[in-house]
């Protein structure tokens, strides 16, 4: 049973976005949210970064906090207060 409650309290609750309800909130591409998020730390990627395919097929989640600290990060760049 440890082993259970220690999967429990791993378990993340923070809230995670799709690149799509990122760049309706930021008014942005799709595209311009994958450049800004693709290898930014914290940032959860589900797919192969390099495939054997033509076309990568990956998946980006990304942490409020991870939201949060690229928005004061691109903020403070423009001068923004």
């Amino acid at each position: 049973m440890a082993v259970l409650s220690q999967l429990e309290t791993s378990v993340p609750v923070e809230r995670h976005y799709a690149v799509a309800e990122i760049a309706e909130m930021w008014n942005l591409s799709a595209d311009k949210v994958r450049e800004i998020f693709e290898n930014e730390p914290g940032v959860l990627v589900i797919g192969d970064r390099n495939p054997r395919r033509k076309r990568r097929y990956v998946t980006l989640r990304i942490p409020q906090s991870v939201l949060e600290r690229v928005h004061r990060r691109l903020c403070s760049k423009a001068g923004v207060p």
